[in-house]
This record gives structure tokens, sequence and C-alpha cells, in this order.
């Protein structure tokens, strides 16, 4: 259960292009996001919680190997007794307190102790495994915006480039130049345009409503990610890294372990118990004890009190200690399962998110070629067009070429960054404490576990829960329009 320290920073570096523009001089960070869910989401709030209630399986666990003490008191008044009851009271109050030691237990209390402290370690581990799947979900959400944002552009471009090519199509169709067909083409072309031009814009609205689920707010201008560290030069250096540090199998691996001593627990009910005791009474009679006989030498109040030691040894019990053994080793044996399916899925989890991450660097790199040859092409095209080489048609497919290979590059470099930074999550590198989240909002489930695990007081309670994460109800209805650059 190592605490979370503070580390070289994934959010420290410089920026990463993502769109074919420059980003705006004053917008929102890839790291503000980050902070933002850090403190705010109610999923992690939840984890946390949760967490919380996991600590406090150990002072539970606890307890009942501690002394327990209790009093009573009870009054009563008798309305009628027998008529041939001469030194019966007539009220009566009685007061005890017991006092019971455990000393031995079978080992159930001792290997209750170590499940639920195994447990507390599983549970910090979900908590990690909990931070890295929400900020994956955030790097992604916010990648949506810049690349919708940047496709939206490029089609708002697009539908303007067709507007002008329809004017001047139609003009030159009025002075014989060119056909009624050609015309037909520009508005068919530009009609497909603005429709996309809605799909995308439509799109990038989804994507916004996504991060304010995510984030809490409303995304500004957003700039570009800095570049990932650290990632590894082949897909077995991440596996090698993942199997050590992954948090979701960490976890797993933890519950195995707590699940082989959940066994021991279950059969110590078969073995031989010890405890002390010790018992005592008041007992006052109000003045009415023995009555109608000569008084003098009763006492109307009474003490009494008694210790000693209770061994207890199970002979039968119908079966019931060998069932819930066996029953915890299945569980075992299925805690067992659990953690090489999960071993699996890491795996596999790593390996593709590498082959994606290798893949869209390709695409990227041929993507930005087919952007350049493209955008030449168009030149070629209009200038033969000019001297009536080229048809109306060939500069629309030409358009189209180039709208279609900038909008594959823009999605490439969100695909490779959202793959680059899901394989730094899949090998355990991708949470609060490798995000550079300083300046005190690290989260240490650790000081709380501290503070409860040897609480020993039945009144020490927690104040009364507060949700912190905020809401959302608040914000605006997101669109797709984007500010003019």
């Amino acid at each position: 259960m190592a605490r979370f320290a503070k580390r070289a920073g994934l959010l420290a570096g410089g920026c990463l292009t993502l769109a074919l523009t420059g980003a705006p001089a004053l917008a929102d960070t890839l790291r503000d996001a980050l902070v933002a869910v850090y403190q705010t989401n109610p999923t992690l709030e939840s984890a946390r919680a949760q967490q919380r209630a996991t600590d406090e399986g150990v002072p539970i666990a606890k307890a009942q190997g501690r002394p327990n003490a209790s009093v009573s008191g009870t009054y009563t008044e008798f309305l009628k007794q027998s008529e041939n009851s001469f030194n019966a009271p007539a009220r009566t109050f009685n007061a005890g307190a017991d006092l019971g030691v455990p000393i031995y237990s079978g080992g159930a209390v001792k290997n209750r102790i170590k499940a639920a402290k195994i447990r507390v370690d599983a549970g910090q581990a979900d908590l990690r495994a909990t931070e890295a799947s929400i900020f994956s979900q955030v790097v992604a959400a916010y990648m949506d915006v810049i690349r919708t944002e940047a496709i939206v552009g490029l089609n708002r471009k697009n539908v303007s480039v067709l507007q002008t090519n329809l004017q001047a199509t139609s003009d030159r169709f009025q002075i014989g130049d060119l056909t009624r067909t050609d015309v037909a083409q520009s508005q068919s072309r530009l009609a497909v345009a603005q429709s996309d031009l809605r799909t995308a814009e439509a799109n990038l609205a989804g994507a916004r409503e996504t991060y304010i689920r995510l984030v809490g707010h409303a995304p500004e201008a957003l700039e570009a990610p800095p570049p990932l560290p650290n990632l590894p030069g082949n897909a077995d250096e991440a596996s090698a890294i993942a199997l050590d540090s992954n948090p979701d199998l960490i976890g797993a691996r933890e519950r195995t372990k707590a699940a082989e001593k959940d066994i021991d627990v279950a059969g110590a009910s078969r073995l031989p118990t010890l405890r002390l005791f010790g018992q005592g009474t008041y007992n006052n009679y109000f003045n009415t004890l023995a009555r109608g006989v000569p008084s003098s030498g009763v006492s109307q109040h009474d003490t009494a009190a008694q210790a000693g030691a209770q061994l207890s040894i199970p002979i039968f019990q119908g079966g019931l200690p060998a069932a819930q053994r066996r029953q915890a080793q299945a569980t075992a044996s299925a805690t067992l399962e659990q953690e090489i399916a999960a071993e699996r899925d890491v795996i596999a989890q790593v390996r593709s998110s590498f082959t994606s991450w290798n893949a869209s660097n390709d695409l990227i790199r041929s993507s930005q070629v087919a952007v350049d040859a493209a955008s030449l092409s168009l030149e070629g095209v209009r200038a033969e067009n000019s001297v009536g080489n080229r048809t109306i048609l060939d500069i629309l497919n030409a358009e189209q070429e180039l709208l279609n290979a900038q909008v594959t590059l823009v999605t490439a470099r969100r695909n490779a960054y959202v793959a680059g930074f899901t394989l730094l999550a899949a090998m355990g590198k991708a949470e609060a404490r490798d995000l550079n989240l300083d300046g005190g909002i690290l989260y240490d489930p650790e000081i709380n576990y501290d503070r409860v695990k040897g609480k020993i007081l039945d009144w020490d309670n927690d104040p009364a829960p507060v949700a912190k994460s905020t809401r959302t109800v608040d914000t605006q209805v997101q669109d797709g329009n984007i500010p003019q650059q």
C-alpha cells in the first residue's frame, strides 16, 4: 500500500499538434481537464468512498478479538405475589456487568484480520484502476472534441469552397462556357457537403456533452495535448511492465490471497475456543424483602461477582464447518481463475493498444503524404481546368479527395494519442501519481486507512456524508458551432 508520490509529469511536456490549424493562445489544457476530473468526478469520488468502507473491514475484524463489556439494569414492580410467599419483595432493581476476553478462537480472528488487510490492498489497487479508466475516458473525450472541431472546420471550409465553385460554374454556364450538367454536379456536391457539415456539427455537440459528463463543465478552446513520454519500444516490454504494475491485475492477485485466508477462517470453527469472563450483579429490594417476617437481620440489597475461564470444544455441528470451508475453497478457486482472466485481459489490452498506437502513427505519416499530394493535385486540376484540359467533375473529385485525406489525418492523430494513453494505462503508468497532478491535490487512500485501522471507541463516528462531485444540470446545451479562427 505505497503512498502516492510525486513523479516526473506525464503532462509536463510540449504539445502535439492535432488539428491542421494552430491552437488559440488562451485555452484549456489536458492537464486542466484531468485536474477537474480528479477533484470533482462522481465515479472517482464514489470509488474513494467505497475504499474507505473497505478500510473499515480491518477494525471490524480486530473488534472480534478484543474484550467486550456490557452493563444492564432492570426495575421490576411485583403487582401481585403468591399469598404463601412471605419473603418475596414488592419491588426490586437488578444491575449487572459482564466482561468477556477472548483468548483463543482457533485462528479465526487472526486470519480474518489478515484477509481484511489484504482486501484493503486490493481495494487500493482497484482505486488506481478506476483512476486510470476515468483518465483514459477523459483523454478520449478531450481528443474527440479537438478532432470533431477540426472536422467541422474542414467541412465548413469545404462548403465555402463548393459555394464559390457553384457560383463560378453558374457564371460560366451563363456565358455558355459550361453545361447544365456541370452546374448540377456542383449543386449535388454542395448539398452533400452541407449534409456532412450538419453531421459533423452533431458529432461535435455529442463529443462536448461527453466531455461535460466526465469533466463537469463545458470545454472551452482546447489546447493540443503534450506528447506522451516513456512509451515502450515493443509489445513484450509493455507486457512485462503491465504484469508488474497493472492495478487490475494487482487487485486480482490480492483478492486471491484474501480468499486463501478465508479458508482458514472457515476451518477455525472446528477448533476449540477459550475466553475469560467476569460478571457482577447488584440487587436492591427497596425495603420490601421478607414481608411479615422480622427483617432486622435481612439485608435489603445484595451483590455478587464471579470470574472464570470458558473452554468450548465443538464435537458435532451438523457438517456446517466442513461446508463453510469447502465453500471458501471454491471461492478461492474462483479467484485464482479470475486472476488468470485478469492477466489475459491485461496482456490482450497491452498488445492491442501497442498495435493500434503503431498503426495510427504509420497512418499519420501516410495520411500526411496523402494530404500534401491531394493539395498539389487539386492545385494542378484547377490550373488544367482553366485551359480546358480538366472538367468541373475533376475539380470536385480532387476537392473531395483532399477533404477525405485531411479528415483521415485528423482522426489518425486522435487515435494515436488515445491508443498511446490507453497503452500507458494498461501498463499501470497513467494514474494520478504519474500525471504531474501535484500541488497538494493527490488523494492518498493510505491516510484514511491509517486513521481508522486502530480505532476502538464505539462512538467514534465520522461526519454525515456530503456529495463532493459537481453537477452538470446547469450547463448549457451544446451545439456544433466553433469559434472562427
